[in-house]
């Protein structure tokens, strides 16, 4: 299929693209699955409370075991007693699974939702950036000219290295390669921007 291609000024052309990314039958199962397993491996599981064994403390029994009239205890650090151990608590990173993802789930669920931005006029293509923008103010200016405001800017190595600088401070705006995006990435963010040479550079992995 062929999508129209974008210069900064605003001149349009073409370029041919893969179906199979571009025009792929949109899967809303698996992009669900996919991103539920993207967030719960974002997720810093940190919260860690100590147990009975790692609490510090003498480990010398409280009171005799008969003849107080009290329960019987072993422990200042057993849970029942302030300061003691929990029981059952979390027990940080540890002690939770990383959900893997397969790279067959990775590529469909990447290609459906790109398929989906492209249905619903949300992805540009733009010519490669051949000279270096060092301005910010110059960037907001094409960013608000078309109306990218909230968008995901999939670069070619060689235009990344000339508009980052200018770009990197403008809210609501990431700038990343073809290797250093995921699904979440993609439905985060409202428009999707790629380069000519990122197109292609993409279309590679599909082949």
């Amino acid at each position: 299929m062929k999508l129209e291609k974008l210069d900064i000024n605003g001149k349009k052309d073409s370029i041919e693209v893969l179906d199979k990314i571009f025009s792929a039958k949109v899967n809303k199962k698996l992009v669900s699955h996919v991103l539920y397993k993207t967030n719960a491996n974002y997720k810093g599981r940190h919260a860690k409370t100590k147990q009975q064994n790692e609490v510090s403390g003498p480990t010398s029994k409280i009171y005799a075991q008969k003849g107080t009239g009290n329960a019987r205890h072993a422990s200042r650090k057993a849970p029942i007693f302030v300061g003691g151990g929990v029981a059952h608590g979390p027990k940080g990173q540890s002690s939770y699974k990383i959900r893997k993802l397969n790279k067959s789930e990775k590529k469909q669920s990447i290609a459906s939702i790109i398929s989906e931005k492209t249905k619903n006029k949300n992805l540009l293509v733009f010519s490669n950036f051949n000279s270096e923008i060092k301005k910010t103010k110059e960037m907001n200016l094409i960013i608000k000219k078309f109306e990218i405001t909230n968008s995901l800017i999939i670069l070619d190595k060689s235009s990344k290295e000339k508009i980052e600088r200018s770009i990197r401070n403008i809210p609501n705006v990431k700038v990343t390669d073809v290797n250093h995006f995921s699904a979440y990435d993609l439905v985060k963010y409202k428009k999707v921007v790629f380069t000519e040479n990122s197109v292609k550079e993409l279309e590679k992995r599909y082949i």
